[in-house]
């Protein structure tokens, strides 16, 4: 079972890379940023480093790489080896420090169609050219990143374990993505386990106006619909840390703040069967 309190990292997906959330995130002891070379334009490391200034060697910083800019369109993903190296290395160099992690991002983008064995072949690869920048020192350590892991299950045979694992977590997370998740997780053994996107669509979005989260803690009347959220988002899957993007200070505090909740595990876990049960229903009428 994974910690009962994960840690915060500041997501910078959709974020202005606002210099007062980063101080904020340090005084809270959000001491981990999660950005992407593909983020704010393809321009989050340069603005990261910018902005950031003399906040920067402060924070643990991750970052993914797999998305390449072509121009007339907004993006391209791609698991060639010498794109994922440069790619690295670029990082390295836009932010001014070596990445402390550095994600394989999406992989399943790039491997949804030819022969299992050469998609076998094609993650194998690009794994180890992360885990080469991870071994030579251009990184701290490495990861993947997967938004969809159920394509990945059956190609990990081999590969080398990442030191962190990646995936979305959170009460709007379908049954079949959350028990990939874990398959993923169980197969390649990751050090650690992270989950991202613990809101889906953000804090704002309309689902959860007609659904209080709070079920899922011990005392929910001293806790917001968007703290008992964020910690149900901890335990579906069980992870070691949640990265959540926001530019707004007082947002970051709240969700600091609800890591001293209990969740109700017995109420995870009847969740649990309730998905699979509606899961079941689902392919049983197909």
């Amino acid at each position: 079972m994974r910690a009962a309190h994960p840690r915060v990292v500041l997501g910078l997906h959709r974020s202005r890379h606002e210099p007062a959330v980063l101080r904020e995130a340090l005084d809270l002891g959000v001491g981990a940023l999660d950005t992407s070379s593909n983020y704010l334009g393809f321009r989050s490391h340069e603005t990261l480093a910018r902005v950031a200034g003399d906040l920067l060697p402060r924070f643990r910083v991750s970052t993914k790489v797999g998305y390449f800019p072509v121009p007339g369109r907004a993006s391209e993903h791609s698991l060639e080896p010498e794109r994922l190296r440069a790619a690295v290395e670029r990082a390295a160099q836009d932010l001014g420090r070596e990445p402390d992690v550095v994600f394989l991002h999406n992989p399943e983008h790039s491997l949804s169609a030819g022969p299992e064995a050469a998609r076998c072949e094609r993650l194998a690869a690009a794994c180890h050219v992360l885990e080469d920048a991870a071994s030579s020192g251009v990184c701290g350590s490495w990861g993947i990143s997967s938004w969809d892991p159920r394509p990945l299950g059956a190609l990990v045979a081999g590969l080398p374990r990442p030191d962190v694992l990646m995936v979305r977590s959170g009460l709007l997370v379908k049954n079949e993505v959350l028990e990939a998740a874990e398959l993923l997780a169980a197969k390649l053994r990751p050090s650690q386990l992270w989950g991202m996107s613990p809101f889906g669509g953000g804090a704002a979005d309309a689902a959860w106006e007609g659904f209080d989260p709070r079920v899922f803690l011990r005392e929910a009347e001293q806790a917001t619909v968007m703290q008992a959220a964020f910690r149900a988002a901890c335990r579906l899957p069980a992870v070691d840390a949640v990265a959540v993007g926001t530019d707004s200070p007082v947002h970051l505090r709240e969700l600091v703040s609800s890591l001293a909740l209990e969740v109700e595990e017995d109420v995870v876990g009847q969740y649990r069967r309730l998905l699979r049960e509606a899961a079941g229903r689902s392919e049983a009428r197909q």
